[in-house]
């Protein structure tokens, strides 16, 4: 069965004052969850360690935004990001997302940090048609890969019109 012919298009929440935390090793294997992470993803901390974080990956999410993301981290940038991820019985909840490499002494990346909050709903009024926009022209392309490769520009010269950075319009809409 595909992932996404078990979406329940039900959307979880979580309090304002918890966050969702999770480490994962380089290969983006979880190596740590907490238990609010455990808790609204509806997995077993034993189901999740170990597994690729992608476990929790929505199909609604577009592989650009993504790519991006492990390109800076992996460049040693911290990156903020709206993500819409799913449950283990197919509902969803979206997080404001703050993902930072672990270095080692020697300033080697050994793993990532990933502190999840509730996102601000006037900012998913500005995400929600951008990422529909950007999957759109993903799902006319077959491979991840190809996928990607058709949407990512389209994010760059989406910023590029606006005058503003990744970062400058995630914190543009933060506000």
């Amino acid at each position: 069965m595909r992932r996404d012919e078990s979406l329940t298009g039900n959307e979880r929440f979580f309090d304002k004052d918890e966050l969702i935390v999770s480490k994962t090793d380089t290969k983006g294997r979880i190596t740590y969850a907490n238990q609010v992470f455990v808790q609204i993803s509806s997995y077993s901390e034993e189901e999740l360690l170990g597994q690729a974080h992608s476990i929790i990956r929505h199909p609604q999410m577009p592989r650009c935004v993504f790519k991006f993301l492990w390109d800076r981290i992996a460049e040693k940038h911290e990156v903020f990001a709206y993500v819409i991820n799913r449950c283990k019985n197919g509902d969803h909840y979206w997080v404001f997302a703050h993902v930072t490499p672990t270095l080692d002494p020697n300033g080697r990346i050994i793993g990532y940090h990933s502190n999840r909050r509730v996102p601000n709903q006037s900012a998913l009024e500005v995400i929600k048609p951008l990422y529909a926009e950007l999957l759109a022209i993903e799902q006319k392309h077959r491979t991840p890969r190809e996928q990607w490769q058709a949407s990512l520009p389209v994010l760059v010269a989406k910023l590029e019109s606006m005058n503003l950075s990744y970062d400058e319009l995630i914190f543009k809409i933060c506000a």
